[in-house]
């Protein structure tokens, strides 16, 4: 799957059951289901996990939070919107 597959799939009335649990966070967050995203994501230990998880908290306007996580998964905050942030994400992960 390449990022046009994926971003199709965001239309889908159901989530993609193959997807991994990073892609199922991203597709939770873009469908509007910030707490199921956050869900997902939030008690798994890896730099991907971590990044997904600073993004969350980012959108969600905790930056010492997002902070935090941004400096587990090894980031800085980034200047560049949250819609592109999402993107980077989901380009790194695919």
């Amino acid at each position: 799957m390449d990022l046009i597959a994926f971003k199709d799939a965001l239309s889908a009335s159901e989530m993609p059951a193959s997807l991994p649990v990073y892609l199922q966070a991203l597709w939770q967050d873009a469908n509007g289901n910030w707490e199921e995203a956050h869900r997902l994501i939030q008690d798994m230990g890896d730099k991907k996990a971590a990044w997904i998880h600073a993004y969350l908290h980012r959108k969600e306007g905790d930056v010492s939070n997002a902070d935090y996580w941004y400096h587990k998964a090894g980031k800085t905050s980034p200047s560049v919107s949250l819609h592109e942030e999402w993107e980077d994400i989901a380009c790194a992960i695919l």
